[in-house]
């Protein structure tokens, strides 16, 4: 699908915006995006009271294969082939799916304020004191950090050659003889 064909083809429910993405085009409005155009098809929004509309149109979620599994998402349904015929109806569709991605975006933003809310109402309680009140100064002191040790499997050196671990090791033994010692 090229741009052109997308202009043409939402130009029913309205002014979209057409960005390149993945492997194909988002389509946006009012700067939410909707749909989907991919090599595999166009995408539409969808949602909990769209999704056995698209199940009874035959259509099926967006999915792709990652080298484990097939991954579904199913917030982005395949448009039906009949709706490409209907410009009508394709205009519909895409107001459905446009009111179905606004829904995501403002439980979104619901979601982000009611964690905020939760983080703002919890901050005094944690610390101890009233609200308004300043933070007790922080310990100087840091406890140590502990540190991991990794095992390392080391090749046996080349023939010849030392490794830096053989060579301070016999260096330490060759200071430890007595006929190294120089007197």
């Amino acid at each position: 699908m090229d741009r052109e064909f997308l202009i043409d083809l939402f130009a029913g429910f309205g002014p979209v915006t057409i960005r390149r993405m993945f492997s194909g085009f988002g389509i946006s409005a009012d700067g939410i995006n909707f749909a989907l155009a991919l090599r595999s098809g166009l995408y539409l929004r969808a949602d909990e009271t769209s999704f056995a509309r698209f199940e009874e149109a035959g259509s099926k979620p967006f999915s792709y294969e990652t080298r484990a599994r097939t991954m579904t998402v199913r917030s982005y349904w395949q448009v039906p082939a009949h709706l490409f015929d209907d410009s009508d109806e394709f205009a519909i569709w895409a107001r459905d799916a446009f009111a179905a991605a606004q829904r995501a975006a403002l439980s979104k933003q619901t979601r982000k304020r009611a964690a905020s809310r939760r983080g703002r109402e919890q901050g005094p309680a944690r610390g101890g004191g009233q609200p308004g009140a300043t933070k007790p100064a922080a310990k100087t002191a840091k406890p140590a950090k502990t540190r991991k040790v990794a095992k390392t499997i080391r090749k046996a050196p080349a023939a010849g050659r030392k490794t830096r671990s053989a060579t301070a090791a016999s260096g330490r033994q060759k200071s430890r003889t007595p006929s190294s010692r120089t007197r």
